[in-house]
């Protein structure tokens, strides 16, 4: 059997017998297998009912593996098992493991999105907002939540139930004549022009984070409530207030998709569609018996459904997804009983898993596999495309196989100061988590050919070390260059680990579009070859934005130093605080002593500092 080489690693046929060898020797027993890499990282965590049989399926001399897994057990050198006393205990430590570990062939098939914020700000008349992050601003936030999608939907629902503003007006003095659209139209309250007084702003602002925190029915008992005691109060206007906001809630929940007698009830759904490159998870989020959210998965580079649905439902709840009270899946899962113990160990109340048959919950299911259905149409219809450019540029270039990983090297220079940039695009499509920049340090002149020559060489030097970020190794390098560049590079990694990977340069025409592919042996021209053409010019211009945007934050940066940071007793805090009051250089440098000392954290002191470095 030849050696086995992909995503940049050798293995050869005797190592393979050897973990073919150590597997084989493992107990008929339940447990948990840790794979690791040739540094003795953490790559993937798996279970299994029998550790010898699962774990020697790996490494069988001809087995058919997914391209998923044959790509991991490739990176494997290593590995190592823990013996348990029953199935239970292998799922709860392969939760822990991945919890701690974080294997990057087990995060894969989980969700990678940030968490989010429902903001509401400190002001006189306060704005709710979904946010991304968290500041120390001063503001009141609510979170962190998992779905963004869920979080504007929660800040919408609430602004517009209330009649809260979104525009960007400041309300501090009421100068405006007359009310915008939005109040004309009934969906703002306009404090901009006076018609509600401060306190009843407020008590708006109460009722939209009590229905966040609580929900619509909490909300719709208070309203209610305050609404009669407001009746009998003779508060007519009061009452009339408090009758439009149950109004509007009941009327945008009347739009929303509700399990029926099923109110007290939370619920997660899950279905899987595939093909026999991908599959495609579907959640869809049920709370209080309302649809609430949907979130969807694509797990490329496999077919295998089943193990898809039990990885993804069983490692779902690892990110920090709320756990519901049911949840509903398309098929049977293998450690169903399992994972409801485990899920069950982690929320007040007892949890259900189950496929329904029949009714209802059915046709929610099928609309779950509606929806991913639709998404795997999609994606094999992009993919498609992507899959024939490069082709067409695997052909171009003389390859056997296109090539998956794509780097992408630039160059940028202002005045003395030059640095690179490195672009990754994985199956013809950007993967932005994998760009790095770079500054260049041991060129003291504006030499392109010695900068990059700089970065590749950092770059090979951080894939030897294992440096995080830089483990992979690409099928193909593009240079934002000509000739030259590619001599200088080429020269770089003929005795490196880089040695065998192919490199070429890409030339532009007088009207900055991409004219070429430069070879070794000359132009390989790409205006006759449209897909080819299309996916060069966007990676190409990809690589260049992405490089510019960093040597223009890095002048921005130098010149802010340069000039607020060198005044004495001016630090980082009060240079941003001044920049934000007044929001240019300029305008710092025409302020007065007093207007300076407006910004916040600025002595009289520091603003006298200030002011006599721009006027003396």
């Amino acid at each position: 059997m030849p050696p086995l080489n992909r995503g940049g690693f050798c293995f050869a046929e005797m190592e393979l017998k050897e973990l073919q060898k150590k597997a084989l020797s493992l107990p008929l027993l339940p447990g948990v297998y840790i794979m690791k890499d040739r540094r003795g990282e953490v790559i993937y965590v798996g279970k299994a009912k029998k550790l010898k049989n699962r774990v020697s399926s790996y490494f069988r001399s001809g087995a058919s593996h997914t391209p998923k897994v044959e790509k991991m057990v490739s990176h494997v050198q290593d590995f190592d098992v823990i013996v348990v006393d029953s199935e239970f205990e292998a799922l709860t430590l392969e939760c822990s493991m991945i919890k701690q570990h974080r294997p990057k062939y087990n995060i894969l098939l989980m969700d990678d999105k940030g968490f989010s914020y429902i903001r509401v700000s400190p002001e006189r008349f306060p704005r709710i907002t979904a946010e991304l992050q968290k500041h120390d601003d001063g503001a009141t936030y609510y979170g962190p939540y998992i779905s963004s999608f869920a979080v504007k939907r929660m800040t919408d629902t609430v602004n517009e139930a209330f009649r809260l503003p979104t525009c960007s007006y400041a309300f501090e003095k009421i100068s405006r004549k007359r009310p915008c659209l939005n109040a004309h139209i009934g969906r703002c309250c306009a404090p901009c022009v006076g018609e509600i007084s401060e306190e009843a702003y407020q008590e708006l602002v109460d009722s939209a984070t009590t229905m966040l925190l609580k929900g619509s029915g909490e909300i719709l008992r208070i309203l209610s409530e305050k609404m009669e005691q407001a009746s009998e109060a003779l508060e007519f206007e009061r009452a009339a207030r408090y009758r439009d906001s149950i109004y509007s809630i009941r009327k945008l929940e009347e739009g929303q998709k509700v399990v029926k007698n099923e109110s007290d009830r939370d619920m997660d759904v899950f279905a899987f569609a595939g093909n026999e490159r991908m599959v495609c998870a579907d959640v869809l989020k049920f709370r209080d018996g309302i649809l609430v959210d949907k979130e969807e998965r694509v797990i490329h580079d496999t077919s295998d459904i089943d193990g898809a649905r039990e990885e993804f439902v069983t490692h779902y709840y690892l990110t920090g997804n709320e756990i519901p009270r049911e949840i509903l899946c398309d098929s049977p899962l293998e450690y169903q009983e399992q994972l409801r113990q485990w899920l069950a160990e982690r929320r007040p109340g007892a949890v259900s898993i189950t496929v329904p048959q029949r009714g209802e919950r059915k046709a929610i299911v099928e609309m779950a596999y509606s929806n991913a259905s639709d998404r795997i149409k999609r994606e094999s219809g992009r993919k498609s495309k992507g899959e024939a450019a490069l082709g067409e540029l695997a052909s171009i270039l003389g390859f056997q196989d296109y090539p998956a990983r794509i780097e992408l090297y630039d160059i940028s220079n202002y005045g003395e100061d030059a640095v690179g940039g490195m672009a990754v695009f994985i199956n013809g499509e950007p993967r932005k988590s994998d760009y790095r920049r770079f500054r260049i340090k041991t060129v003291a002149r504006i030499d392109d050919y010695a900068s990059m020559s700089e970065v590749i060489s950092r770059r090979v030097g951080r894939f030897d070390d294992g440096s995080k970020g830089f483990s992979e190794k690409p099928d193909l390098i593009l240079l934002d260059g000509g000739k030259g560049h590619l001599d200088t590079v080429t020269s770089v990694l003929s005795d490196s680990s880089f040695s065998d990977v192919p490199v070429f340069g890409l030339v532009k025409d007088a009207k900055h579009r991409t004219r070429a592919i430069v070879s070794p042996e000359g132009e390989i021209a790409v205006s006759m070859h449209r897909s080819v053409f299309s996916l060069v010019s966007k990676m190409q211009d990809e690589v260049h934005r992405y490089t510019i945007e960093y040597e223009r934050k890095s002048h921005s940066r130098k010149a802010f130093r340069s000039s607020l940071l060198d005044i004495e007793g001016i630090g980082e805090a009060r240079a941003k605080a001044l920049l934000k009051h007044f929001k240019t250089i300029e305008a710092v440098s025409n302020a007065s002593v007093e207007e300076l000392k407006a910004a916040n954290g600025m002595t009289e002191r520091s603003a006298r500092a200030v002011w006599e470095h721009f006027h003396t």
